[in-house]
């Protein structure tokens, strides 16, 4: 949502129908198109803006145009190739605080959200303008203006006034603006994927009956995958597929495509993009290579492939892409060799080829699919359109991810940790060297711009599963596609042999799951079914020898116990038991329970699907899949929490300091005594400490301060201890004076010119610890705090998380590092204040 600032020169924005329009400042040469957009405006619509029908609509065009020289503010929503005017609105100050708003809406795009979206951005450049309320004098019958400021969210008063209504709105933005804006943004996303999952119709432009074309393998695959819509086959040599008939071009049809697939060379692509564009398409899916990721051409091709469809406002998946397939209304237009088995698992690839393989694999294991969508490049519709979309499909349970880029990630996280509250996300951490690539000049700068550490971060705060690979991605999935999740960690190891057993314990210890003795009478139980001499402890040794019936008693007794909430079941195939009957046996003993039950067969063999039964190949990946599950049900189970208000904190103050920090136009580290500054404006104690300007200032600021005294060089930016920046355990005016004159000689043979000089207390004893705020270049703010002192960059014992944070997120940080251990008193050591240490973070 528009945070303040006023509209950039062009921005896209999303209409209730998925559709988009461009959106930018009004400008003194727009008055002739406003003009022309005025006159088109219908007879009653002008009337419900100009209170009559009859108006100078020149004078009003040059007004509007100029309002900005009257120190307003205008926006003009445009569509179209040549541009033209499709809606407008603007304010224009009538009081120090107070501004008078209007609008114009084209005809045809009333109730799509647009007078809603030009009321966000209007009340945004208003607040940064220091303006509180717009008002609007409103006739009484104009519902659709009315209906616009209620659903805007803003706070809005209606008197009657002899005009008709008398209308004020507030600009601040109240948490029922921001409501209502997320669900108009997933409400447009959710149309926007419809046309690409459940169009009306399709086209295939490219469709050709050459073998092993791309083009002729879409439409193979859509012929045959079940969809009862219109299909339209397209070539310039026209003639007959698969009994259709062929169409040259999109400009000959005499009823437009929801939906066209391309499948041309990357030179072509344009014409055909242009052609759908005035043929009224709704959205392009281009599979095309060739584009943003071949280089200056293809990222020039990119460009103007985006243009076309913005002016359209028509949607775009790919370029460069695998396709889309969805089993709600059936539809598969993606060139894979076979067709992924139905489910209800939703899957997403951001790249064609893992896409390719990601089916395949799908279709090997069983994993059943309720919808696949490759977005290739990603220049428009992106993974968190596709999220809102699969939160509210009813065919849907989960949400599987492969992306090489999150795209903007704070919207991300923010679509995520609501998504992955209903719907588990899983998602392929890739593309981990491009995050945090800048070179680190400080401690929380280099353990941030570790690229995992930052998508570690992204992905845990938004509630992600994430996943090391796909392999990973699949074990998760087969648990998640078994419909059952564990409701804690407690977990029992069933196996007909020891070594087996040990790896998987070995595994679940090391995610975090629990393996607690099970009840007496349980254990005499498996005892009676099982062979002479079993084990039966957790992990449960069933020995060789064990029967099909001696396995399903096992994991029925367990699972009625109540000891555990999930069971893992092992066979390896020993003597003459069958192993056909094994799995047979735990299949029926899967259907009998509620609890999830995981199976692992060394031979990869796989049984029909079976509610709460997930099949693995090697005991750890079945550990490591319900280890991640089971730490996603505990966060879906933890209250929201949201940022500490903060509300003693001298934000003034502190603005103050950043301000004359970025005055100068570059980015820099603030120095020690801005940092200390910034830091007491939020009330957080820091060691005492003098900031002085040369070696006699520090003998007297140790005098003042008494010892023992470290002495530090303050240049922002320098790792110290590398450069012989820091010298501890000083005592003495004298002491500190030399070690002062020493530094700036070592300092300076370095070409280092220290600015000053920063003299601290010493503090003795404690643990040492790390916390700092960056921004970085692809994540913003981010928040780090972990193990201190001069190895931090080497032990990597850091916890990252975007700003805000919550406190429940602060103690999940803290209590995540090795350091912890320390914190809570290590060999004899006191406790340390671990709220405190929360506090900071």
């Amino acid at each position: 949502m528009t945070g303040g600032a006023p509209t950039p020169a062009a921005v896209a924005v999303v209409l209730r129908d998925g559709s988009t329009v461009g959106l930018r400042t009004v400008r003194p040469a727009d008055a002739p198109a406003l003009e022309e957009f005025l006159a088109g405006l219908s007879t009653e619509s002008r009337w419900r803006r100009f209170f009559t029908a009859a108006t100078d609509l020149d004078r009003v065009a040059r007004w509007a145009a100029d309002v900005a020289a009257r120190g307003g503010h205008g926006l003009v929503a445009t569509a179209g190739e040549p541009e033209r005017i499709v809606g407008h609105g603007c304010w224009e100050r009538i009081d120090g605080d107070r501004a008078e708003v209007a609008y114009e809406v084209a005809d045809a795009l009333q109730g799509q959200g647009l007078g809603t979206i030009l009321t966000a951005h209007l009340a945004g450049a208003a607040r940064a303008a220091g303006i509180a309320t717009l008002t609007a004098e409103v006739m009484a019958e104009n519902r659709p203006m009315l209906d616009v400021l209620r659903e805007s969210g803003f706070a809005a008063d209606v008197v009657e006034s002899p005009e008709g209504l008398h209308v004020e709105l507030a600009t601040d933005l109240s948490p029922g603006a921001v409501d209502r804006y997320l669900e108009r943004e997933g409400t447009a996303a959710a149309a926007a994927l419809r046309h690409f999952l459940a169009p009306e119709s399709v086209a295939v432009v490219g469709a050709s009956a050459r073998p092993g074309s791309v083009g002729g393998q879409v439409l193979e695959r859509l012929l045959d995958s079940g969809f009862d819509g219109r299909v339209v086959p397209v070539n310039p040599r026209g003639g007959r597929l698969r009994g259709l008939a062929v169409a040259r071009s999109l400009a000959e049809l005499a009823e437009p495509v929801e939906l066209a697939v391309v499948a041309t060379p990357a030179p072509a692509v344009a014409a055909v993009a242009r052609a759908a564009a005035a043929a009224g398409t709704r959205a392009l899916l281009v599979l095309s290579g060739g584009f943003a990721e071949a280089g200056p051409e293809g990222v020039a091709r990119q460009e103007e492939l985006v243009a076309i469809c913005r002016a359209a406002g028509m949607r775009l998946v790919g370029p460069n892409c695998l396709g889309a397939m969805s089993r709600g209304r059936p539809i598969d237009v993606t060139f894979a060799p076979r067709p992924a088995p139905p489910g209800r698992l939703a899957l997403l690839s951001q790249s064609g080829g893992v896409g390719l393989a990601l089916i395949d694999r799908a279709e090997r294991l069983g994993v059943g699919l309720s919808a696949f969508l490759s977005i290739g490049n990603r220049p428009d519709v992106s993974l968190d359109d596709a999220l809102e979309h699969w939160e509210h499909d009813p065919a849907t349970d989960a949400i599987l991810v492969y992306a090489e880029s999150f795209g903007n990630p704070r919207n991300f996280v923010r679509i995520a940790r609501r998504v992955a509250r209903a719907k588990p996300i899983v998602a392929v951490r890739a593309g981990r060297s491009a995050v945090g690539a800048r070179a680190a000049a400080s401690h929380t700068g280099a353990v941030v711009a570790s690229s995992s550490v930052g998508i570690d971060a992204l992905l845990a705060q938004a509630g992600v599963i994430a996943a090391e690979g796909l392999g990973e991605l699949f074990d998760v999935a087969a648990l998640l596609a078994a419909g059952r999740q564990p409701a804690g960690r407690r977990v029992a190891v069933v196996s007909n042999a020891g070594g087996p057993a040990i790896l998987c314990a070995d595994a679940c210890v090391a995610g975090g799951l629990e393996l607690p003795e099970l009840p007496a009478t349980v254990r005499g139980r498996i005892a009676a079914a099982a062979p002479p001499g079993a084990a039966t402890a957790n992990p449960v040794d069933l020995l060789a020898a064990a029967t099909p019936d001696a396995f399903a008693t096992t994991v029925t007794e367990i699972a009625a116990s109540g000891a555990v909430d999930a069971t893992i079941a092992i066979h390896t195939p020993v003597l003459d038991v069958s192993a056909d009957a094994v799995r047979a046996a735990l299949r029926e003993a899967a259907a009998a329970t509620e609890l999830p039950l995981l199976t692992v067969d060394f031979a990869g063999a796989r049984g029909p699907a079976t509610p709460g039964l997930a099949e693995f190949d090697y005991p750890e990946s079945g550990a490591r899949a319900l280890a991640a599950v089971a730490r996603h049900a505990e966060w879906r189970a933890r209250p929201r929490g949201e940022p500490p208000a903060f509300r003693d904190a001298r934000r003034g103050s502190a603005a103050e300091i950043v301000g004359a920090a970025v005055a100068g136009g570059e980015s820099r580290w603030l120095d020690p005594a801005e940092t200390a500054a910034l830091l007491a404006a939020w009330d957080v104690p820091t060691v005492e400490t003098r900031h002085v300007s040369g070696p006699a200032a520090a003998g007297r600021a140790a005098a003042a301060l008494g010892a023992p005294i470290v002495l530090k060089a303050a240049t922002p930016g320098l790792h110290k201890t590398d450069v012989g920046a820091v010298e501890l355990g000083l005592r003495g005016p004298l002491e500190v004076r030399r070690a002062a004159q020493r530094m700036a000689r070592r300092l300076r043979r370095r070409g280092i010119d220290p600015a000053g000089f920063v003299v601290q207390r010493e503090v003795a004893g404690g643990v040492e610890l790390l916390a700092g705020i960056t921004r970085d270049p692809l994540l913003g703010p981010v928040v780090a705090c972990g193990s201190g002192g001069t190895l931090v960059e080497l032990v990597r014992d850091v916890a990252v998380r975007l700003a805000p944070v919550t406190r429940d997120e602060a103690a999940e940080m803290v209590g995540s590092l090795a350091a912890a251990a320390l914190l809570a008193g290590h060999r004899g050591e006191p406790p340390a204040d671990v709220a405190a240490v929360e506090d900071l973070v």
